[in-house]
Order: structure tokens, then C-alpha cells, then sequence
């Protein structure tokens, strides 16, 4: 999902809108220009503080790390700032360059498992949460790959043998399977600039904005859920939506019982010997925003990567099936993903599992949230790299192009 404007502005320069330089929130108590609240608080470049600070705005669930030992992150320091490259006009550019130019906070990255590059801006700090927006897709996607994998979920059963509620909904005559891939037909418009695009209706029930006056409709994500219909044939072709993620969300939780914090505390951040808590947006009765919410430090989504490139095991522990993360990095069936070129940005891609998978020579995928959130897993460079960011564009696809240039760079620095 995505806030602003569904084309590029004239975009700032980007020491313009650094936080040091803006001094928001810093006044006992902040007034005027300085203050950021509900009404302010996804506008630009107010948005840059926002990201880094949801919690102290919206209602969060806590996703405790528990009481265990950190997990180490050993270090391997290389001067990858310096490392030059072409950018997608053909012109040259360094990667801290590139980290400027796309309004960076952090960036994390593992070689081997070792820290050989880490950088932040913009008053982020190594401990310091960042929503990571649409990057929660895919950790919904892989609890529920599993799953299925474990039997507990049956991917070809219709979504209402887990959730009747929708019988009545797009979903009422849909696999879970559509789910799972965002290949079932639902009409959700996510046009930034039309205020009658359902996305709004999610942004409302949800509270992620606040509500126009004399609002009326849904109070919740799960009813706002059921008001939307079917647009189209479920299984045609990939098309992306947030609710989707919400959908599938909700069936986890009926099949296992459990808040999706508490699975994402127990089954990831505790095993896998989190630095930090983490924690997600929820709504007025408590449900996770399980497609837009979570909220995580840089180097504990390292670590998440890092499990992803082994295979599932990390600090001693297995989080998933190494046939789950298997299925999932050989990706979705690209014919799908070409449907009515939605997504020409990302040419020869799929979708599987809610990841990104890029079908490239280095097998790598990805997770990806609006204004550049990323998680880029590189197996055969075995490199992980995490980028969380603040650009005033929402949409992955104005910076994608130079992204994948900035991917091989690095996969070819690390190399050396």
C-alpha cells in the first residue's frame, strides 16, 4: 500500500528535509511548524519523523524478543560507500551516493553473515524501529506457508472454511492459494489521487488516517474486508492488494488460534535472538495491520534475512521449513505476473508467498515496502541486505530501476 501521490512531485533535495535540519518534536510541548500529529503526520516531509516514531501516533501491539541472548551479528567492516557503479541513465554514482539520493534512514548489509557495510541517517539509530510497511506481506505470507506445509491449513480450500465472515465478500468463492499469491479478483483500488478508491476505505477503518468528518463506514479492518467485491476471475493473473495480506492474516489466526504478534514474538523475534522489540499498527479493536504494520530495527530484520539465506535455521533454532523458504524463492508462475502489465517495473519477476522473486542468475527475492523499504536476499552471493528509507515517492517503481543496479554493485563488491 502506499500514501502520496501516485506521481513523482518535484522532489527535495534531501539534506532539505533531514530531520536534524527540521527539528520536529523538539520543543516540551512541540508547537506549529515543529508539531506532528494524526492530521500531519503522512505528509512530507513530516512523514521522515513519522516513520521512525508510529508508535508515539498510532496504537501498537508489542512483538517482545523475550529474555534470551542477543544473537550475534559479528562484524566485517568494507568500505562499500566508495564502491562506484553505473545508475539506470547510464551515468556514474557511488553507493553512498545512491543511499543520499534515495532519502535513506538504514542500511544493513550481511555477508557470510557478517556485518560488511551499515549506515544510518536522518536520526535513525542501530536500535531505532522503522515501519517497514508492505515489507509485513511477507512475513504474513511465510507464517501461513507453513502452514500449509504443516497441514494446518489446506491452500486449495476456499478462504471461508477459515473465515465465513466473508462469505458474502470477493473472497466468499476464492482459494486460499489466491490469497496466498494475490491472484484473486477483488476490487481494490489503491489510486493515491482518488478519494473514492477503496484504499481510503482501508485507511480509515484501519485508522491509519484519520476519518473525514462525518465518516460512517467500517471501524474495523475485518469490516471493512467484508464490504469489498469481486472484480474479474480469481486465479487470471497477479494483481497487488493490500487486503489480500489482511485476508490472509486473519486465516492464520483462525487456524492457529493466536494474535499475529504473538506468533510473529514466539516463532521469530525470540528465536531468532532479536536485538529489539518489535511491534505493529493496530486497529480499534486490536487487529494487526498484517499487511502494512510492522514496525522493526535494521539489524534485527538482518537477522530474519539471514535465516531466509540458510534456509530457515538460524541461532540454533529452525523458524521455518527449509521446504517453505524453498518454495517460495522459486517464485510464482511469471505468466500471472505479466497480467495486463501492471507490473512492468519489474520485468521478469513473480510472486510467491507474498515475496518478490527477481528470477535472476544470484536466485535472489525480496520483501518491498512503499517509500523504499527493502529486504534483498542474494543466495549465491550470499549477501543479505536491508534498506529502510523515507523517499517522498511511495512507489517502489520510480526507484526500481536504479535499485537493481545498486543490487548487483554490491552483490559484485562483496564478491571481491
Amino acid at each position: 500500500m502506499a500514501w502520496g501521490q501516485a506521481q513523482a512531485p518535484a522532489l527535495p533535495p534531501p539534506a532539505s528535509v533531514s530531520l536534524d535540519r527540521l527539528n520536529y518534536m523538539n520543543a516540551y510541548p512541540p508547537e506549529g511548524a515543529q508539531r506532528i500529529d494524526r492530521g500531519n503526520s503522512y505528509q512530507y516531509p513530516q512523514m521522515r519523523w513519522t516513520l521512525q516514531h508510529l508508535r508515539e501516533l498510532q496504537p501498537t501491539h508489542n512483538i517482545r524478543r523475550g529474555a534470551g541472548p542477543v544473537s550475534p551479528l559479528p562484524a566485517d567492516p568494507r568500505a562499500l560507500g566508495g564502491v562506484a557503479f553505473e545508475d539506470d541513465k547510464g551515468q556514474p554514482i557511488t553507493v553512498d551516493q545512491w543511499l543520499e539520493r534515495t532519502y535513506t534512514d538504514a542500511i544493513v548489509v550481511l555477508h557470510q553473515g557478517r556485518v560488511v557495510f551499515e549506515r544510518y541517517d536522518n536520526q535513525m539509530r542501530p536500535w531505532t524501529p522503522h515501519l517497514l510497511f508492505s515489507i509485513t506481506k511477507s512475513f504474513t505470507g511465510l507464517m501461513a506457508a507453513q502452514l500449509v506445509h504443516e497441514g494446518r491449513i489446506d491452500d486449495q480450500a476456499l478462504v471461508v472454511k477459515y473465515v465465513p465472515e466473508l462469505a458474502g465478500s470477493a473472497w466468499g468463492d476464492m482459494k486460499v492459494r489466491d490469497v496466498m499469491d494475490m491472484t484473486g479478483a477483488v476490487r481494490f483500488r489503491e489510486v493515491y489521487t482518488d478519494p473514492t478508491a477503496e484504499i481510503f476505505g482501508y485507511s480509515w477503518a484501519s485508522g491509519m488516517l484519520p476519518r473525514p468528518p462525518g465518516y460512517q463506514g467500517p471501524a474495523t479492518i475485518y469490516d471493512f474486508l467484508k464490504t469489498l467485491k469481486k472484480d474479474g476471475e480469481h486465479g487470471e493473473g497477479f494483481v497487488y492488494r493490500t487486503v489480500h495480506s489482511e485476508v490472509l492474516g486473519w486465516i492464520v489466526s483462525r487456524a492457529t488460534g493466536r494474535h499475529w504478534a504473538e506468533l510473529m514474538s514466539e516463532n521469530l523475534w525470540q528465536k531468532l535472538g532479536m536485538e529489539e522489540d518489535a511491534h505493529v499498527m493496530v486497529d480499534s479493536v486490536g487487529t494487526p495491520l498484517q499487511g502494512a504494520g510492522l514496525n522493526a530495527t535494521a539489524r534485527d530484520l538482518a537477522r530474519v534475512g539471514e535465516m531466509l539465506r540458510l534456509g530457515g535455521t538460524y541461532n540454533g533454532q529452525k523458524v521455518f521449513d527449509r521446504a517453505v523458504i524453498e518454495d517460495t524463492a522459486r517464485g510464482g508462475d511469471r505468466e500471472k505476473f505479466r497480467f495486463q502489465g501492471l507490473q512492468a517495473a519489474r520485468p521478469g519477476y513473480s510472486y510467491r508467498n507474498q515475496w518478490w522473486v527477481l528470477h535472476n542468475a544470484d536466485g535472489a527475492w525480496e520483501a518491498s515496502g512503499i517509500h523504499g523499504q527493502m529486504l534483498h536476499i542474494n543466495p549465491k552471493a550470499e549477501m543479505v541486505v536491508v534498506k529502510l528509507s523515507s523517499h517522498p515517492v511511495a512507489s517502489a517503481a520510480f526507484t526500481h530501476a536504479l535499485t537493481l543496479k545498486a543490487w548487483a554493485a554490491l552483490a559484485q563488491a562483496v564478491r571481491r
